[in-house]
């Protein structure tokens, strides 16, 4: 039978406070590990974080003291979860060796999302935004060979394919240019808004994460690539968060978000491989239940509706990590040059982009196309990963 977490009973709240020893999760084993038992957490992280600051956000702007303890009383619950999910990241991966694994996550989890996205113009944005990060990292894997002399494919498993995709020096846009449609929450399908909050968070947190750990590197270069991809990853964020419709309440947008997290974590518990990661997926799963049954009191209190009436009435098939190869081949084949006007995508080089790019780039060439030449100095060629054959199109590509 579906899930129904509406019809679920889940753990109640004030038996969700852990201590300590229950929060010093053990990490995972990075070389005994399934790559994409890494990739969930790393996504998990990021739906947490993201579930962490909408509620701060959400406080800030409530009036009511009642509304905003209760609001506090579970973001404490979300922190908690967010600590246990990102500490089972193991201390001894290097900074570059989580970049790429947050890499394959954006890659697989934006194709899947796409494949599955019943609107069309959804779809378009999710297969754009993945064919930037297929490209970062093929430039991380590069950078990664360079400095610390190691392969990527030890870090995707062979999952997913190491080359380029629309090159990173190509999305640098206008950013005008960077928002979208959003869809109308009155006529979307419920599953489109659980893909857009789930891929708006990921992508986030890829953004911040950037942000902070970009100046911990000695090398230029390196320092220079984080800082290049870093202003994408604002770009993909300001690209995903405007799909979502504006005219949500705040209430609305809590609800969304709590089922979204039940989503995620049910679908992950179903499909985890690492039986101690799966337990802690299960147990926050029945924490989630709890904190959506919560925000369906303040959505009916405020909306004045049921969360019926705006939620699905059982969850979609799980989200799945999973080889996306064909498929990215395929979109390479025929979006690689594809760049954005406004809501819409074209394929020729406007004025807007064209003097983007001539701002930013400052006459020289950008860290994205120099780590590439840098590493085959080094290491004699370029590092990639081409599992299903050559390459289906070219490596420097102009829209």
């Amino acid at each position: 039978m579906a899930f129904d977490p509406l019809q679920e009973r889940g753990i109640p709240l004030d038996e969700q406070l852990r201590n300590w020893r229950e929060l010093n999760v053990t990490p995972i084993d990075p070389d005994a590990a399934d790559p994409y038992t890494r990739c969930r957490i790393i996504t998990m992280n990021g739906i947490e974080v993201e579930a962490v600051m909408f509620s701060h956000h959400a406080a800030r702007h409530c009036s009511d003291p009642d509304v905003k303890r209760r609001l506090v009383q579970v973001r404490y619950i979300e922190s908690q979860q967010q600590k246990a999910v990102n500490w089972l990241l193991p201390g001894s991966s290097s900074v570059l060796e989580t970049t790429i694994a947050y890499e394959q996550v954006a890659v697989d989890l934006t194709a899947w999302v796409a494949r599955m996205e019943p609107d069309p113009y959804l779809k378009q944005a999710y297969q754009f935004g993945v064919l930037e990060d297929f490209d970062h990292l093929y430039r991380y894997a590069n950078l990664y060979e360079m400095i610390e002399h190691r392969k990527a494919d030890k870090i995707v498993d062979r999952l997913t394919e190491v080359m380029p995709g629309r090159p990173t020096y190509l999305h640098h846009r206008d950013p005008v240019d960077n928002v979208r449609r959003p869809y109308e929450r009155s006529r979307t399908e419920p599953l489109s808004r659980l893909h857009a909050l789930t891929i708006t968070a990921a992508e986030q947190q890829t953004m911040n994460f950037y942000m902070n750990v970009g100046p911990l590197h000695m090398e230029p270069i390196a320092r220079q690539l984080y800082q290049e991809i870093g202003m994408v990853e604002e770009e993909h964020v300001t690209h995903y968060e405007s799909l979502v419709d504006p005219g949500e309440s705040w209430w609305e947008m809590l609800l969304n978000h709590e089922f979204n997290e039940c989503y995620l974590y049910h679908s992950f518990m179903e499909t985890e491989t690492d039986p101690r990661v799966r337990a802690i997926w299960e147990l926050h799963l029945g924490m989630e239940l709890e904190h959506l049954r919560l925000a369906g009191e303040l959505f009916k209190r405020f909306d004045g509706r049921d969360p019926e009436q705006v939620l699905a009435p059982a969850l979609p098939p799980p989200v799945t990590f999973e080889s996306n190869k064909g498929y990215i081949r395929d979109l390479l084949t025929t979006q690689v040059d594809v760049t954005t006007l406004g809501t819409g995508y074209v394929r020729e080089a406007h004025e807007r982009f064209t003097r983007m790019q001539q701002a930013v780039m400052g006459g020289e060439e950008p860290p994205s196309e120099r780590v590439i030449e840098d590493n085959r100095a080094i290491s004699g060629r370029e590092y990639r990963l081409e599992t299903e054959g050559p390459h289906p199109v070219g490596v420097r590509l102009t829209p």
